[in-house]
């Protein structure tokens, strides 16, 4: 009875999440399958009595094909020249994260919302390992925490292609029709089987290991491995790749839930602020890194973009910018938030308790 109903239920989710991305494909919307999906779900979850659902192995499966996609790029050039730009990584990383620190403590002052909730909220590209960890910081809003991560990477998403395809860098989209891929899949069996393998087992492994979003990871970097010892995988469909961006879109969709917030109003122009800063200076960045490494601005502005690995990886496909170098960025500082971020807050936010409790 209760797979009954899940299945009415994400049926009901499939078909309204087509709806928005044949809707926003038929208007020439930017990532159209990404974001008609995304917004038919948001709207759609308003409604009382519609009970939807979206399976997670959907996004998982989305996941990899990007992962794989992404992982192509990873030539051998291309990695000698992520190698060179390491320490421009690096600088870029620490000066995004720092901004959100800054900009968390300005909303924080403005709004009366405690500070640890604001910049664990805040920091960007981080939405998982920043919801674990606000689950092991005592008086941190974990409800807020997950509100301002979710609704900063909408927005992202949401922003990002419009400044990409308006009127600022006015950029057109790709004329790729993705079926040389298509061919290559069938033309070239073992060579395909053996991307699909390393992509099986580069989740396994990344899971294993407990590394971040292992569904992404994991294929990127097994992919990447073949790319750089010499092999050359088929290039996916078009068809595949607007699949997978409806399948993460329906996911994304569901993770917003603002009725369940006290104060939905503040939390939303908190978390819209936030996100709309951090972009703006991402820009401006790019325009740096642009001349520094001899880019074009729109691989620079989507390797700091401070959305999602997946999603920045969707619109560099789109646009033809370049994947190793913006996944290379995203891949740095997705690591840099892994295993960096978390300890220093946990060592800020202790050190700030013991020195009330010692004030006392």
């Amino acid at each position: 009875m209760k797979n009954n109903l899940r299945a009415k239920s994400f049926i009901s989710s499939f078909l309204i999440a087509l709806a928005g991305g044949l809707i926003f494909s038929s208007l020439s919307i930017p990532v159209s399958w990404l974001l008609g999906p995304m917004s038919a779900i948001l709207i759609a979850d308003r409604f009382k009595g519609l009970t939807l659902y979206w399976p997670r192995a959907f996004r998982d499966s989305a996941l990899v094909l990007i992962g794989y996609s992404i992982g192509l790029s990873f030539t051998r050039s291309s990695v000698e020249n992520i190698i060179v730009n390491l320490p421009t990584m690096l600088m870029m990383t620490v000066i995004l994260v720092s901004s959100a620190a800054l900009i968390s403590k300005v909303i924080s002052k403005l709004t009366k919302v405690d500070y640890p909730t604001v910049l664990t909220g805040s920091i960007p590209g981080g939405l998982s390992q920043m919801i674990i960890f606000a689950e092991e910081m005592k008086g941190i809003d974990i409800t807020t925490v997950t509100f301002l991560q979710v609704s900063r990477l909408l927005m992202i998403v949401f922003v990002v292609p419009f400044i990409i395809f308006g009127p600022v860098l006015n950029i057109s989209h790709s004329a790729n029709n993705g079926l040389e891929g298509s061919n290559q899949f069938v033309s070239e069996p073992i060579n395909s089987f053996s991307f699909i393998l390393v992509c099986i087992l580069g989740v396994m492994i990344a899971k294993k290991l407990r590394l971040p979003t292992p569904f992404l990871l994991g294929p990127i970097l097994g992919t990447a491995i073949l790319s750089y010892t010499g092999f050359t995988g088929p290039s996916l469909p078009s068809s595949v790749m607007d699949a997978s961006q409806l399948m993460i879109g329906g996911y994304i969709g569901m993770l917003l839930k603002p009725q369940k917030l006290e104060r939905k109003s503040l939390t939303i122009t908190l978390a819209l602020l936030s996100g709309f800063l951090l972009v703006m200076e991402s820009l401006l960045l790019s325009f740096f890194l642009s001349d520094a490494l001899s880019l074009n601005i729109v691989t620079s502005f989507l390797s700091l973009a401070p959305g999602g690995m997946d999603q920045m990886g969707i619109i560099a496909h789109e646009v033809n910018a370049d994947l190793s170098i913006v996944s290379g960025f995203q891949l740095f500082r997705l690591f840099f938030i892994y295993f960096a971020v978390p300890p220093i807050l946990r060592w800020y936010f202790e050190s700030k308790i013991n020195n009330k409790m010692d004030s006392l």
